[in-house]
């Protein structure tokens, strides 16, 4: 595969009721690319974000889930979840204010 560029390596923020009450402690979860090393994670949220600083990313490897079409089994594509802790003094992202 090429070489992920670091718009490729976030692909959309994941806001459900853990991850809101998470962002108290600065925590941010993504969905991202399923290739995408922490070190990767880390460079991308710092250069989409202006002025975050990421103390630690945790990511999440998510297999596909069974799913039925009439008498057809298959399996949906598998995905990936990262959860990034920014520093103290760090920027807020600002897709998530207002939420």
């Amino acid at each position: 595969m090429a070489e992920l560029k670091y718009y490729d390596v976030i692909q959309k923020p994941i806001v459900t009721e853990k991850s809101m009450s998470a962002m108290a402690e600065k925590k941010y979860t993504f969905q991202v690319h399923v290739d995408a090393t922490k070190s990767q994670i880390k460079d991308a949220v710092e250069k989409m974000f202006a002025g975050t600083k990421v103390l630690k990313v945790n990511t999440m490897n998510l297999d596909g889930k069974w799913r039925r079409q009439g008498m057809t089994y298959g399996k949906t594509s598998k995905s990936k979840k990262a959860i990034v802790q920014l520093t103290a003094d760090s920027a807020e992202i600002e897709i998530f204010e207002g939420l």
